[in-house]
C-alpha cells in the first residue's frame, strides 16, 4: 500500500515492496504472477475493510438521523486515516478518466455501490420519519460527505489564502466538530434534537490517533510547489 500509494502502478517496484516484507521477490510473483495483481490484491484489501466498516455504521440500531452523522463523520476519519486508500483513490479516477482499464469498476461494485444503496435507505428512513428535513436525498448525501472531500482535496487552496495549517491536528479536530455540529442543525427537523444527536456522536467517535508525518510532509511538498 505504502510503494503503490507513493508512487502509483507504474512507479511501484516489486523489489522494494519485497524487501519491506522482507520475503524475495520471486515469492511475490508465485502467489500474485504479476505486479497489477499484487497492486489489485492490495486495494481490495483495504476497499474491503473500508466497505465493511462504513455499511457497519449505517446497520447501527440507532435512529436514521444519528446514523447519517456517525456515517459522515466516519468518512471523514476515512480520509484523515486511510490516506495511502485515498491516494489510490485519486490515481484510479485519473486513469478512469484517460479512458484506461484500471480497478475503478471493482471498486464501484464492492464498495461504492452498497454504500450509496444503504446510505440512500437511510436518508429516505429519516424523511420519512419526521426526523430529517423533506429534500432530495441525494442532495443531502452530498452535503454530509462531500464537503469532507472538498476540505482535503482544497487544503493546497486553503494553506495560501488562510493563515492556519488546514491539515494540522488542532485544525482537524475543529473541522471534525463543525462538520458533525453543522449537519445536526442544518438536516434534522427538529434543531434541538439534532444538536442533542451531534453531541452524542462526537463523544463516542474520538478523533482516530493518526501519525501527523504524513500530513506535515503532504503540506510541505505543496508548498514547494
Amino acid at each position: 500500500m505504502q510503494e503503490f500509494s507513493s508512487l502509483g502502478l507504474a512507479g511501484a517496484r516489486t523489489e522494494r515492496i519485497a524487501a519491506a516484507a522482507g520475503v524475495n521477490k520471486a515469492l511475490l510473483y508465485y502467489y500474485f504472477e504479476s505486479k497489477e495483481n499484487l497492486y489489485l490484491a492490495a486495494l481490495e484489501m483495504i476497499a474491503d475493510k473500508i466497505r465493511e466498516r462504513s455499511l457497519a455504521v449505517l446497520q447501527r440500531e440507532v435512529s436514521a438521523g444519528e446514523r447519517l452523522l456517525r456515517a459522515a463523520l466516519d468518512h471523514f476519519d476515512r480520509i484523515l486515516a486511510q490516506h495511502e486508500f485515498q491516494s489510490m483513490m485519486q490515481q484510479e479516477m485519473m486513469r478512469h478518466h484517460k479512458g484506461e482499464a484500471g480497478a475503478m469498476p471493482l471498486l464501484v461494485e464492492r464498495v461504492f455501490a452498497p454504500l450509496q444503496e444503504m446510505y440512500q435507505a437511510t436518508l429516505r428512513e429519516g424523511i420519512e420519519a419526521g426526523e430529517l428535513i423533506d429534500v432530495d436525498p441525494m442532495q443531502m448525501e452530498l452535503v454530509a460527505l462531500g464537503a469532507n472531500v472538498f476540505y482535503f482535496l482544497s487544503a493546497p487552496v486553503w494553506r495560501m489564502v488562510r493563515p492556519t495549517e488546514p491539515l494540522a491536528p488542532e485544525v482537524i479536530a475543529k473541522r471534525r466538530v463543525a462538520l458533525v455540529e453543522f449537519l445536526g442543525q442544518a438536516v434534522f427537523v427538529d434543531r434541538r434534537h439534532g444538536a442533542e444527536v451531534a453531541k452524542r456522536v462526537l463523544e463516542d467517535m474520538p478523533m482516530p490517533e493518526v501519525k501527523t508525518d504524513w500530513m506535515t510532509k503532504r503540506g510541505k511538498n505543496e508548498r514547494s510547489q
